[in-house]
């Protein structure tokens, strides 16, 4: 039997922990972004104007593993963190063609966050 993600005490909904948003940055949130050319980076969203966005503390996402889709990773984060290939934070980044923007858990965020630093 599923667990049940949310649960109605006296009219008010509450939702189950590890399904909650990601922390915020100043107000900002941690989203994955998927652009049309330049891959998939994850970090705190800063400006969006039409299709190009601004990340904060941005990690591009160049293979991951543990979850089939950018959905399932946006709410469970990866589940092998040792086979995902995440290279190093970048302060900011400027993206153009976004096609795909995501709200993040903190279970996930966390997750993207603890992914060792891969490079050659």
């Amino acid at each position: 039997m599923k667990q049940p993600e949310t649960i109605k005490i006296d009219d008010v909904e509450y939702i189950k922990k590890d399904g909650e948003k990601a922390e915020k940055l100043d107000g900002l949130e941690y989203v994955i972004i998927r652009t049309y050319s330049a891959g998939v980076h994850a970090g705190y969203l800063k400006e969006r104007d039409g299709k190009e966005v601004i990340l904060l503390n941005a990690r591009r996402l160049w293979y991951w593993s543990g979850a089939s889709s950018l959905s399932q990773l946006a709410v469970d984060g990866v589940q092998d963190p040792s086979s995902c290939k995440f290279p190093c934070e970048v302060a900011e980044i400027t993206l153009t063609e976004a096609i795909e923007i995501i709200p993040c858990t903190e279970k996930a965020r966390l997750s993207i966050k603890d992914v060792s630093v891969w490079q050659q």
